[in-house]
């Protein structure tokens, strides 16, 4: 059986309302084309269709997040 990771990594208070999230947000990253990892938690059948639509588009499943996530929220996109 694997071990459960319990290690939790702090990221400092969060701002208030009135602060600028994206200095917030932006605060520890580095942009000097290095990546940030993210987890995204889906069901096995979502994660499965998104396979086989990558595999179809001939992509790799990265490129395609990457793809939708840029076009959702890359630079120069409104906040909702």
């Amino acid at each position: 059986m694997a071990a459960v990771n319990t290690r939790r990594i702090g990221l400092g208070p969060r701002p208030t309302r009135e602060a600028n999230a994206d200095v917030w947000v932006r605060g520890g990253s580095r942009s000097d084309g290095f990546t940030a990892r993210m987890t995204v938690d889906v069901t096995p059948a979502l994660r499965s269709r998104i396979k086989v639509i990558a595999f179809q588009r001939e992509l790799t499943v990265a490129e395609m997040l990457r793809t939708l996530l840029e076009r959702e929220f890359g630079e120069g996109r409104d906040a909702p």
